[in-house]
């Protein structure tokens, strides 16, 4: 059983959480969101086209949109081509009705697909110029809690393995096996395996009745958030961000409080010796007798691309995106 202390700082964490998801979206995730929603949802068939010519793509848009995202195509980039449509608008004296395959604007204007061209888009890693917003990240170091939570891990019979395929994932659960992205930051690295090992211990029983998708996320960062402060790292706002990217809130925290304090007090025991509770002061690398826990310091961070426009993969392994 993890002692009280341990317990106080799971409560601790869990109540800076829950006020973070009560204040909203964070100016950094709507910074993001409002960035993502400038790139194209692509067709399937794009999307194989996009694969099939650079299989590393995360981020594609065309030269224009890159231009006014402050960015510019590289000096000797070979664009990606993909299909885009080409649409005719409708004479004006018609009275046919519009054509499934036609589109009706704001002005009334109908535009008839006539077909498709030849066009070119690029990868991010093709372009320079100002950085993209991204999600708060977790920083600090984790120290010898970094070896200790893989310790864990393996008691737990679960395995751990770095594959670069699971890109933009950045960690995926499936069940007795962990897959993380290679060359992670320690502390991000740290509060992805503590988010994948929550599923694996809360999500992948077989008796077990599958929760939604945003009960399962809420819970696994939650418990993550709560992991990491514990050992000294600073959070941010990336926990909360990345709840509210899968529509989670303070009442889907509050449903989970008892398994997520559990979970992450069972964690903490096992990470934090019997005597020493470390602090959430600005330098991790202290630790005290005594824990800090009047700091009020903002939160810390599996959708379908992250995918660049915001879509969530729904499937059986559990996913940790970009964040």
């Amino acid at each position: 059983m993890a002692d009280d202390r341990v317990r106080k700082l799971a409560e601790d964490a869990l109540n800076h959480l829950t006020a973070e998801l009560e204040a909203g979206k964070s100016e950094a995730l709507q910074s993001y969101l409002a960035t993502m929603g400038t790139f194209h949802r692509y067709s399937w068939g794009n999307v194989l086209l996009i694969a099939s010519q650079r299989p590393d793509a995360t981020h594609v848009a065309g030269y224009h949109t890159w231009r006014d995202l402050g960015r510019h195509v590289k000096s000797g980039e070979k664009g990606i081509m993909i299909f885009a449509p080409m649409l005719a608008k409708q004479r004006e004296n018609s009275l046919q009705p519009p054509h499934p395959n036609e589109t009706v604007t704001k002005k009334n204007d109908v535009f008839r697909l006539t077909g498709f061209r030849a066009a070119f888009v690029f990868d991010v890693e093709q372009t320079e110029g100002k950085p993209l917003p991204e999600f708060s990240k977790t920083t600090g170091n984790p120290r010898e809690f970094a070896d200790k939570l893989k310790e864990f891990v393996a008691k737990q019979g679960i395995s751990v393995e770095y594959d670069k395929s699971i890109s933009p994932a950045q960690g995926v659960s499936s069940g007795g096996k962990i897959r993380l992205i290679p060359d992670m930051p320690p502390a991000e690295e740290f509060s992805v395996l503590a988010h994948e090992l929550a599923h694996e211990m809360l999500h992948h029983k077989k008796d077990e009745t599958r929760l939604p998708k945003v009960v399962r996320e809420t819970q696994a960062e939650a418990v993550a958030y709560v992991v990491s402060r514990g050992v000294g790292l600073e959070t941010n706002s990336a926990a909360a961000d990345y709840i509210a990217l899968y529509n989670g809130d303070k009442q889907t925290l509050a449903e989970s409080l008892s398994v997520i304090h559990d979970t992450s007090s069972r964690i903490l025991d096992e990470l934090l010796p019997e005597r020493l509770t470390p602090t959430h002061e600005k330098n991790p690398e202290r630790a005290t007798d005594k824990p800090d826990q009047s700091r009020d310091e903002p939160g810390r961070a599996d959708p379908v691309q992250s995918p660049p426009a915001g879509q969530l993969p729904d499937q059986s392994d559990s996913i940790s995106l970009d964040r």
